[in-house]
């Protein structure tokens, strides 16, 4: 059996939550030896490897890939810094989304979305957009950081007027989906979609009676639990229909080509005010693989079919990153 070596650029908490034992164990049964690429070294003094896969970032990174690229060209490195980046903003995001050309009869779009420079333009963004309350108020920074992930649901205009959150930042339309959220993993070809608890449906009556204006995601919950007991939303994810696997796997195949990425993964939502209409609300680079149930499996495979060349498609030319 030919064997293949993988270099792995990642901070130490993405070490210890996706290189786990029984991935590392899976793929060497599978003749892939995965190496820890050491980030207080020099890349191009490392090596050999056959396939470098990274979440790294920052120009001196970029221009580490760049110089190992130019001296050894035939190793593929997924995936391209440039390509990666534009999942840092919120406000690029989402861009190539409504641009998808799927053959489904079913709809893929995204919330109504506005990018906020500066307080002042607060309410004439939700104006313009013809936005409805509540809304949801993002970081634009979208790089993993704890800032990141500070959200906050608004529930009014007065809302916007309390907001903690500095612009700039992003409005989305928060829209009614069933408390369930699609997360939709994706490495190459190999495509897994899971279920997972969301953000509760909010009736015009519930709307109406809510005492804060702005309510930060880790109170959200509060919310909920007026209405459902933990066992009552546990049943609610348990019975929600998961999408169909052809349209997931085509917007998961044209979605990875659009961004020119392979390992990713991107939250849907079924929008209950229309039948067959998903919305993408998010999406992430190299997310953690480890909460989807025989992540090593799909990892493996994305691996083999990187380093045996199967898919010319995965080839990156870290070169275009510049």
């Amino acid at each position: 059996m030919a064997r293949y070596r993988i270099g792995y650029a990642l901070e130490p908490k993405k070490i210890e939550s996706v290189v786990k034992p029984s991935l590392v164990n899976l793929s060497q049964e599978r003749g892939i030896d995965l190496i820890p690429i050491q980030l207080t070294k020099p890349l191009i003094d490392q090596g050999p490897f056959d396939c470098i896969i990274h979440k790294c970032y920052g120009p001196q990174w970029t221009h580490q890939l760049q110089q190992f690229h130019s001296q050894y060209p035939n190793v593929v490195v997924v995936d391209p810094p440039s390509a990666i980046e534009r999942l840092h903003n919120r406000s690029t995001m989402l861009e190539v989304v409504d641009d998808l050309k799927l053959s489904s009869q079913i709809s893929i779009k995204t919330p109504l979305q506005v990018f906020v420079e500066s307080p002042e333009l607060l309410s004439n963004c939700v104006k313009s957009k013809s936005m409805n309350f509540p809304v949801i108020a993002k970081p634009l920074l979208a790089n993993g950081s704890v800032g990141s992930h500070e959200m906050c649901l608004v529930f009014s205009e007065e809302g916007l007027e309390e907001l903690k959150l500095k612009p700039p930042f992003v409005l989305q339309e928060f829209v009614n989906h069933g408390g369930v959220i699609f997360k939709v993993y994706v490495a190459g070809d190999h495509i897994k979609c899971v279920k997972r608890k969301s953000l509760p449906d909010i009736s015009e009556e519930k709307l109406s009676g809510v005492c804060e204006k702005v309510l930060p995601f880790s109170q959200i919950s509060d919310l909920n639990a007026y209405e459902h007991s933990e066992e009552r939303v546990e049943k609610l994810i348990e019975e929600a229909e998961l999408p169909p696997l052809s349209f997931v796997n085509e917007v998961a195949s044209v979605l990875r080509k659009a961004l020119g990425l392979n390992l990713l993964n991107f939250d849907m939502i079924r929008d209950s005010r229309v039948g067959d209409r998903y919305l993408i609300i998010d999406i992430n680079y190299f997310p953690g693989y480890a909460k989807v149930p025989g992540y090593e499996t799909i990892l493996t495979d994305f691996f083999l079919d990187v380093v045996q060349k199967k898919k010319q498609s995965v080839v990156c030319d870290v070169s275009e990153s510049v």
